[in-house]
């Protein structure tokens, strides 16, 4: 049995970084991320009024949703499944938490605070560069120039971190590094120097959960695995159905029309259009078309 948490179940992820006595873990995470840009020296957990993010699958989203001092918004989320149109929906996702500014009548002048998403994403998506940290602003096209602070997503694609933990420079990489590792590790690297870290070990340890949290960690983390492997599955079969079809149809015809066959099978599982262009080679636009 693991000592520490998950960080990817609902579970998880809330208890690392969505409940009061873990707000200095949030603010540590979240300043290390700015740093050089703001400090952030306090916030507030916010009531999930907002609307899911993806509402096929409500159970694989976990968000956070709080509010600076300075009244800025923060949406943190974990996503570890990919979605159909993910840009979009973030995008979406953040105008919705800026429009729910607004205030009725004539006297308001569109003063509204600063949004920010942070996406941890345990996939890398299609559309996005290859590259650990995108940071997405407004700004303007001939100079880069930023155009307004007002919005600001922050996207972490967590396969394309390959540091160890003594290849690590700063507490950005240090807590990703965790979050990576943090259900296979017997031990926290840094908990002795470092008093968020020994809090986080605090925190994460699966020992210190009473017996109605347990529970609820142990399913949240069975329906974190099945996913993981049917997500796996279809990846495994699309890889060997194609091998053994390619050897009776030859290559690229066999490839071809066994993709579509397997592009079909995931369809049938749920899995997202991205997802399954992704992994059978095809075009999101043949994968639409697909009956």
């Amino acid at each position: 049995m693991a000592k520490y948490i998950n960080p990817f179940t609902d579970i998880g992820f809330k208890r690392i970084f969505g409940q009061e006595l873990s707000k200095p873990l949030l603010l540590d995470f979240l300043n290390s991320l700015l740093e050089g840009e703001k400090h952030i020296a306090n916030l507030t957990f916010l009531d999930k009024e907002q609307p899911a993010l993806f509402e096929e699958d409500r159970s694989l989203i976990y968000d956070i949703y709080c509010e600076t001092d300075e009244g800025e918004k923060i949406i943190v989320e974990m996503q570890y499944k990919s979605q159909p149109f993910f840009k979009n929906r973030s995008i979406y996702y953040v105008s919705e938490s800026i429009a729910r500014q607004g205030e009725r009548g004539s006297s308001w002048n569109y003063e509204i605070a600063s949004d920010y998403l942070v996406a941890f994403l345990s996939f890398t998506p299609i559309d996005f560069k290859k590259q650990f940290r995108t940071d997405v602003v407004l700004a303007e096209k001939g100079t880069s120039e930023q155009f307004s602070d007002k919005l600001r997503m922050i996207y972490l694609q967590l396969p394309l971190f390959k540091k160890e933990a003594d290849e690590c420079e700063n507490q950005v990489e240090r807590w990703i590094y965790l979050l990576k590792n943090m259900e296979t590790l017997s031990r926290l690297p840094w908990a002795a120097q470092s008093a968020v870290f020994k809090k986080l070990e605090s925190i994460a340890d699966v020992g210190a959960m009473s017996r109605a949290e347990r529970l609820k960690y142990d399913e949240a983390l069975k329906k974190y695995r099945d996913t993981i492997s049917v997500l796996e599955g279809a990846r495994m079969e699309g890889r060997m159905e194609g091998r053994e079809e390619g050897r009776m149809e030859g290559r690229e015809e066999g490839r071809t029309e066994t993709m579509m066959a397997n592009a079909r099978k995931m369809k049938a599982y749920g899995l997202a259009l991205e997802m399954i262009a992704e992994i059978t080679g095809l075009t999101i636009d043949e994968v639409k078309d697909l009956e």
